[in-house]
């Protein structure tokens, strides 16, 4: 089967090196489909050094939707390896197709980066390119496409879990809302985490992107429709974050970062920001709503957790503080500590935190 020919291929490399040579030229959609279809896990492998660098090529230089190239190029990358794809695609590149006004270059390069959460060996390579963890990041928390900011916030799960040095549910396999925490996996290096946490550049990006205080129409800024997207989109992956380490979304790692976004003394860490400083509750509804089902899902991942006393602490904290002021969040976590479907674990967490001192 691996001897049959896979019909137009040569006329697509003929093609392809048309489009190097003029990149006004225009793509051949019914050749490049017509390979496409015919590739299979075993014809693959021989064809990825003949088409994925002139892909990559063409894809640095291409001025029009870049979809048709970037589809091909997803199906030839599948069993390429991370450290692999590296040598095909240079960090300057990944940058560039981050950047890219065009989702279907987006996506590809996040597929790319995705492939790091094989290993914590390929999340440490990841964790050293700053410029490309950025970049990463803010396609996340700013693209206006739903597709692309799901299939960033899915792979930036599976890099940070990957990378994990710790967990605050050790011994326990959390399963929740999509959320799946394995205790038996083997522990990363954490460099990711320090990237991202303990770089202040990466770490102001995310407030920044996120308070409702920064929303405009310049260069770098979000509308408040983006706002809001990005405000979800780190709300919702704050759960998994917590399941893997508690402790460093609790921490003041640059206190004069958070202090500009809202956070005064005794106020730690981006959960507090997210929950108690990023939403404007009052103008916008919708976040509002989302942050009262953030903090369902939230309490209930932490009430399969096994709690320290300074998590306790911080949680009542939180709690004290948020529900203190908002009604409507309070009212909501009353109906559901009194609700049927309620696991015993959750009610349990809720009574303890309405009786801490």
């Amino acid at each position: 089967m691996e001897d049959i020919p896979i019909t137009g291929l040569e006329e697509l490399e003929a093609h392809l090196q048309q489009v190097v040579a003029a990149p006004e030229t225009p793509l051949d959609a019914k050749l490049f489909d017509e390979v496409e279809l015919q590739l299979t896990d075993t014809n693959t492998p021989p064809l990825i050094p003949r088409l994925l660098p002139t892909l990559t090529q063409i894809l640095l230089i291409y001025q029009s939707d870049p979809a048709i190239l970037a589809s091909l190029s997803m199906k030839l990358l599948r069993p390429v390896s991370f450290t692999q794809a590296l040598t095909l695609a240079s960090e300057d590149a990944l940058i560039q197709a981050l950047q890219s006004l065009a989702p279907s270059a987006n996506i590809l390069a996040i597929a790319v980066l995705h492939k790091a959460a094989r290993s914590p060996g390929d999340t440490a390579i990841l964790s050293i390119m700053k410029g490309v963890v950025l970049s990463f990041l803010r396609v996340w928390l700013s693209t206006p496409h739903v597709e692309v900011g799901e299939k960033a916030a899915q792979a930036l799960g599976d890099l940070l879990e990957v990378d994990c040095d710790r967990r605050i549910s050790a011994g326990l396999d959390t399963r929740m809302s999509g959320i799946q925490i394995s205790s038996g996996k083997p522990l990363g290096q954490g460099l990711l985490w320090r990237r991202i946490f303990h770089d202040r550049d990466t770490y102001q990006l995310l407030f920044d992107l996120c308070s409702f205080q920064t929303v405009g129409s310049g260069e770098g800024q979000l509308d408040e429709r983006q706002k809001s997207l990005a405000q979800a989109r780190l709300l919702r992956v704050l759960p998994r974050m917590a399941a893997l380490d508690f402790n460093t979304i609790t921490r003041s790692n640059f206190p004069e970062v958070e202090g500009r976004y809202g956070l005064q003394a005794g106020e730690h860490g981006i959960l507090y920001f997210a929950t108690v400083h990023m939403v404007d509750k009052e103008n916008d509804m919708l976040m509002h709503i989302t942050l009262i089902d953030f903090f369902a899902e939230f309490l209930e991942m932490m009430s399969t957790t096994e709690l320290t006393k300074s998590t306790m602490d911080y949680l009542a904290a939180l709690l004290k503080k948020v529900a203190g002021s908002d009604s409507t969040l309070y009212k909501s976590l009353e109906a559901i500590a009194v609700t049927p479907d309620t696991s015993p674990e959750l009610v349990e967490l809720l009574v303890k935190l309405n009786e801490y001192t």
